[in-house]
């Protein structure tokens, strides 16, 4: 939970598969008043079992409402989990709720999609996508409305809530896929249980501008984590097929 009107992020849990950084920092950062949750439980994995499989492991242990799925590297900013929670339950409709996404210098993270094809996934590295403008300017959301309450795709898997009961009946995260893409497919199960997949403007996370995969073509190939996108991006059209 987040105080609005305290002053600090009191976490009720700390999950990271295979490490124990986050948890020294978690506590760290809790206040030591009455407005803290009064216990901090720390779920650690014996290694790293990959993000989805990560998160499945520590909802095991969970037992509110709505999750929230938010990595190391998003802050949320004062209110914002609060005010996730109340779009929620003002719309039992909504199975995944988005926030706002920018950076530090405050420029906007394009954090909503369409369900990608591969063209879109390569195009968005290379010079392709000075060829299929148009293209990608409907993958990337571009003409979106920043600030407008909407319907959408999917939403990247570092900061989102989600309803605990349609997690589970999902059975959480495909643990086949590592890292990467695992947040589309989650969002394409949401969309088939008729559940809403939302953007919300109104709660705010900062981000750090570095991808964890990087950007360009090359570094699909020549970095660990790029190898990773290419084996889950595999496993993504091999399950959905080609087609967006």
């Amino acid at each position: 939970t987040q105080a609005c009107h305290g002053e600090g992020f009191c976490p009720s849990a700390a999950l990271r598969t295979g490490s124990t950084k986050l948890s020294r920092t978690m506590m760290s950062r809790a206040p030591q008043d009455d407005t803290c949750v009064p216990s901090i439980r720390i779920i650690e994995t014996p290694r790293n079992l990959g993000f989805g499989a990560g998160y499945n492991f520590g909802v095991r242990y969970a037992h509110g409402l709505y999750l929230l799925i938010n990595n190391p590297a998003k802050m949320l900013e004062r209110c914002a989990i609060e005010r996730m929670i109340q779009r929620m339950d003002a719309d039992t409709n909504i199975g995944i709720l988005a926030p706002k996404i920018v950076h530090a210098d405050f420029t906007r993270r394009l954090s909503t999609r369409t369900f990608p094809s591969p063209l879109d996934v390569i195009a968005k590295r290379t010079i392709l996508k000075k060829i299929f403008k148009k293209r990608m300017h409907r993958y990337l959301q571009t003409d979106a409305e920043p600030d407008k309450d909407q319907d959408v795709d999917w939403v990247i898997g570092g900061c989102f809530m989600i309803r605990n009961s349609l997690f589970r009946h999902l059975h959480g995260f495909d643990e086949r896929f590592f890292l990467f893409f695992e947040d589309i497919d989650l969002c394409r199960r949401v969309h088939m249980a008729n559940q809403r997949v939302m953007y919300n403007p109104f709660a705010t996370a900062v981000d750090r501008k570095e991808r964890l995969s990087g950007d360009g073509f090359w570094d699909l190939f020549f970095s660990r984590t790029g190898r990773i996108h290419l084996i889950s991006a595999g496993k993504y059209f091999w399950k959905w097929g080609m087609a967006s």
